[in-house]
């Protein structure tokens, strides 16, 4: 299959092309794929930060070239959301096809919900795809369960193997080949009572709160709310602060469960881990009295690796019984036609 790589926010493949090619190299030898470049995908930095609207005509020349399976991010960023003007909803709804990343991607994976599409919060091409002296083995197994191998009731397992937020210079080529320091994984913490089961609605808080108020916010009505942090470390207050906004809005006591990351950012210690459960408990359980609901913290995805693919939209199931988080369906279609032919389907 032929994957297109796209930029949709930080201009990563100019800044450090060797990062960059290190992903592609990686991408390509796993899992037998082709990359393909749009046209912006290695633009100049100051061009791409400038030109959302050239951003956006990669992403819809990418969804609707017919030889293309399959769509990439090369990595996150801050303004994915200056793209939202310049998407067609109709041209993404009219040729659906896999799309993968995370962080400031999460904008686009709500443009993509809103559209009906089915999508995937994991590994970018630069962070993820590219990690230091080879993929983790959870991160490809995520993706290679959730794109290549699909089936019904698959289970999200516990990484036991260590995690890492460790910065290597992706300037210094000779850090790509040293393997970053993995700390102990701690495993997942569960609260609650019920076992539910709902469409998967997955992002990065800071990130999924610009949303708020516009026309692109998610439908939670049922929702398994999977929430992680970024980089920047944002403090339990600020995740506090944003499920009371949930509460506020009627949202909150209409999601089914809330799934949370392992915190990110590299200045972060792990003993400050446990505020942030203490934060979120607090408000479900505490404040807005949802003593039942369930809440797993501690997960394995979004800003600290090794990352877990999330498929968007698919209905999971969460039984805090016995402490299983399983996708109830296949994430991806089987399909027989080939590129640039109708789907007898």
């Amino acid at each position: 299959d032929k994957l297109a790589a796209v930029t949709l926010s930080w201009g990563g493949p100019g800044t450090f092309p060797t990062r960059y090619e290190a992903g592609v190299q990686q991408l390509e030898a796993t899992f037998g794929v082709s990359v393909v470049e749009m046209a912006h995908t290695r633009g100049d930095p100051g061009w791409i930060a400038s030109h959302p609207e050239g951003r956006a005509k990669d992403l819809m020349a990418a969804f609707a070239d017919p030889t293309i399976n399959g769509i990439v991010t090369t990595i996150g960023g801050d303004d994915s959301i200056r793209l939202l003007p310049h998407l067609d909803l109709d041209l993404i709804r009219s040729h659906p096809k896999v799309f993968v990343g995370y962080s400031d991607t999460t904008i686009i994976h709500m443009a993509l919900l809103r559209a009906g599409l089915v999508s995937f919060y994991g590994p970018s091409i630069m962070s993820g795809f590219a990690e230091n002296g080879g993929m983790h083995a959870y991160t490809e197994e995520g993706v290679r369960v959730s794109l290549f191998e699909p089936r019904a009731w698959t289970v999200w397992p516990e990484n036991d193997d260590g995690w890492t937020v460790e910065h290597l210079d992706w300037a210094d080529s000779a850090n790509q080949d040293r393997v970053r320091e993995l700390q102990p994984s701690t495993g997942w913490r569960w609260w609650g009572k019920d076992t539910v089961r709902g469409p998967l609605v997955a992002g990065c808080l800071e990130v999924l709160d610009w949303l708020r108020g516009t026309e692109w916010w998610p439908d939670l009505g049922g929702a398994v709310l999977a929430l992680e942090t970024s980089e920047d470390a944002p403090p339990p207050p600020v995740v506090a602060g944003f499920l009371r906004s949930l509460a506020a809005m009627g949202d909150l006591s209409r999601v089914a469960a809330v799934l949370f990351g392992r915190p990110g950012g590299t200045s972060l210690p792990v003993a400050d881990h446990k505020r942030y459960d203490d934060a979120i408990t607090s408000v479900i359980r505490g404040e807005a009295g949802l003593t039942s609901m369930p809440i797993v913290t501690g997960m394995d995805f979004g800003h600290t690796d090794p990352m877990w693919t999330l498929a968007q939209g698919m209905p999971v199931e969460v039984d805090v019984e016995v402490r299983s988080v399983r996708f109830a369906e296949p994430s991806v279609a089987e399909h027989t036609s080939h590129p640039g032919q109708p789907d007898p389907n």
